[in-house]
C-alpha cells in the first residue's frame, strides 16, 4: 500500500488481509471505487479547491484529492505520469487546463501507453508548454517531437536527429483552438483567474505537413498517430516505460538523463515488465499486474527501497492523521509544506520532472520533512492519531513497556518496520518514563500524550521517510 498507495493504517491493512494479496491488487488495479467528493460541492467549501483556476488553488485541490481517493493507484498514478509528462505553470498560466491534463491522466493513466501518447500529443497544456502551437508546415518546432522521443517514450540514443524533425512534422496542425483570439485575452490578462479561456485542442488540415516522411527506419504520409503507432512498437519504448516503472514503484534508480550511461537496477525485470508491455498490446494496467504480483517487487530487498517523494510523503501523513475530514483552507499550507520539501505540484523545475531517490534530501528539505511528519503525528488532536491512540489502550489496556509501546505504535502507525537501530533508540527514548499505564475505556490525557509523543519521533525516523 505504500508503493500502490500512499500507505494504509492498520485497521485498512487487516481489511486488505481478508482478501488476500492477489485479491488487493485486483482491487487497486480495477480503481472501483473513487468516490472522490465531486468538485462542485468542494467548490462550496473552499472555491480554490474545485476547479483550480489559479495556481495555488489548483495544487491544493489535487492535493485533497490525494488525501480522499478511495481509488489511490489510479491517483498514484496521475502522480507517476506528471513526473514524466511533466507540464508546469510556470508557461501553462491557467489553472484549470492543468487540471484538465490531470483529469486525462486519470482517464487513461491505467490504459493503452498508445491512446494516453495520442491524448497527450492532444492535450491543450501540453501543445503550449511544448510550443506545438508554433509547429507548422513549412515551419515546424521540433520542442514537443525531441521531447515525444528523448522523454516521453524511447530515451536519449534511440533516435536521430532527422527523426526528431520527421515527427515533428507529423505533429503539425496539432495545435489549441483559436489560439489567436486565446493571446489577445491573455495580453488582456482575462485569464486572471476566472477568465474566458477554456483551451481545447484542434487539428488544422491546411497546416499538417501531409508530405512522405522516413521515420525510424520506416516511409509513409505519416500523421501524428502513426508516429505514436511506430513509437509504441519499439524495444527501446517498452524498456523505458518499464524503467520508470520499476523507478517509481520498486527502488530509485539514476535520473533519467544518466540511463543511457548506466545500466538498470535489474535487468531481468525490466525484461519482464517489457515483456508485459508487448504480450498485452501496450496495456499499461498489465504492466502493473505482472509488477505488482512479481517476486522483484515482493522481495524484502526492495522494502523501504524507495525514499518517499514530499508528495507522497504529505498525502501519506495526511490520509493517517485524518486532519481533512472535509475541504478546508489550510490545505493550501499543507500544500505549501510539499514546495518546502522541494516538490511543487504542477511546477517541476523542467521538462525533465523531478530527480528523485536521494536527491529529495538535503539539509534543508529534511528538517522540513521530519518537522512535518511529527508535527502532524504528535497532534491529537487530529481525528486518526486520536484513533490510533484509542485503539492502542483499547487493544493494550493496562501496564505497556517501552519495548511493547515501541512496536504497538510501529503496527498502528501503519505496520512500519524498522532497523534494529532505529528499534533501540525507539525504545531507549519510551523508557525514559518507564512504563506507561493505559486505561482500556479511554486513555488519559497524559497517556495520550506519551502515546502521540511516541508516533511523532516514529515519524522522525529515516524509515518512515521511505516506502
Amino acid at each position: 500500500m505504500r508503493r500502490a498507495g500512499f500507505g494504509s493504517s492498520r485497521k485498512e491493512l487487516d481489511a486488505y488481509a481478508v482478501d488476500g494479496y492477489e485479491a488487493t491488487v485486483e482491487e487497486l488495479l480495477e480503481c472501483a471505487d473513487d468516490r472522490s467528493m465531486p468538485d462542485d460541492l468542494i467548490r462550496r467549501y473552499h472555491h480554490n479547491q474545485s476547479a483550480g483556476f489559479e495556481f495555488v488553488g489548483t495544487g491544493a485541490s489535487w492535493l485533497y484529492r490525494l488525501i480522499s481517493t478511495r481509488a489511490p493507484l489510479q491517483e498514484k498514478m496521475v502522480l507517476f505520469w506528471h513526473g514524466i509528462f511533466a507540464t508546469a505553470y510556470s508557461k501553462v498560466p491557467q489553472g484549470k487546463v492543468l487540471t484538465d491534463q490531470l483529469g486525462m491522466f486519470r482517464r487513461h493513466g491505467m490504459g493503452s501507453f498508445r491512446t494516453l501518447l495520442v491524448e497527450l500529443s492532444k492535450d491543450p497544456a501540453m501543445i503550449v508548454w511544448l510550443d506545438n502551437q508554433d509547429n507548422r508546415k513549412g515551419a515546424i518546432n521540433e520542442n514537443y517531437g525531441r521531447e515525444l522521443l528523448e522523454l516521453f517514450s524511447m530515451g536519449a540514443g534511440n533516435y536521430s536527429e532527422q527523426d526528431i524533425k520527421e515527427c515533428a512534422r507529423a505533429f503539425t496542425g496539432w495545435t489549441v483552438a483559436n489560439t489567436e483570439h486565446t493571446v489577445v485575452l491573455a495580453r488582456r490578462d482575462s485569464i486572471w483567474p476566472y477568465g474566458k479561456v477554456s483551451w481545447r485542442f484542434e487539428y488544422r488540415p491546411e497546416d499538417h505537413d501531409d508530405g512522405e516522411k522516413e521515420f525510424l527506419g520506416e516511409k509513409g504520409r505519416f500523421s501524428g498517430e502513426d508516429i505514436v503507432d511506430i513509437i509504441c512498437k519499439q524495444p527501446a519504448t517498452a524498456e523505458f516505460l518499464a524503467r520508470h516503472m520499476y523507478h517509481f514503484f520498486v527502488a530509485d534508480e539514476p535520473p533519467v538523463p544518466q540511463w543511457p550511461y548506466t545500466p538498470p537496477r535489474d535487468p531481468e525485470a525490466i525484461e519482464m515488465l517489457s515483456q508485459a508491455y508487448f504480450d498485452s498490446g501496450y496495456d499499461i494496467q498489465s504492466m502493473l499486474r505482472v509488477l505488482f504480483n512479481s517476486d522483484f517487487f515482493r522481495d524484502p530487498e526492495s522494502w523501504y527501497a524507495k525514499i518517499k517523494s514530499p508528495a507522497e510523503l504529505v498525502t501519506g501523513v495526511l490520509r493517517l492523521t485524518g486532519e481533512f475530514q472535509r475541504p478546508r483552507p489550510e490545505i493550501v499550507e499543507r500544500n505549501r509544506q510539499i514546495s518546502y520539501m522541494g516538490q511543487t505540484l504542477l511546477a517541476p523545475p523542467s521538462v525533465e520532472g523531478w530527480h528523485q531517490g536521494l536527491e529529495w534530501i538535503d539539509s534543508g528539505t529534511l528538517v522540513e520533512r521530519l518537522n512535518f511528519a511529527s508535527e502532524q503525528m504528535g497532534d491529537a488532536a487530529n481525528p486518526g492519531v486520536k484513533a490510533m491512540i484509542e485503539e492502542i489502550a483499547t487493544s493494550e489496556g493496562g501496564t505497556v513497556s517501552p519495548e511493547r509501546l515501541v512496536d504497538v505504535c510501529l503496527d498502528r502507525i501503519g505496520a512500519v518496520s524498522v532497523s534494529d537501530d532505529t528499534r533501540s533508540a525507539l525504545v531507549h527514548f519510551a523508557a525514559k518514563e518507564g512504563d506507561l499505564r493505559l486505561d482500556t475505556e479511554e486513555p488519559d490525557e497524559a497517556a495520550g500524550r506519551r502515546v502521540a509523543g511516541m508516533l511523532q519521533v516514529i515519524a522522525a525516523t529515516p524509515d518512515f521517510q521511505r516506502a
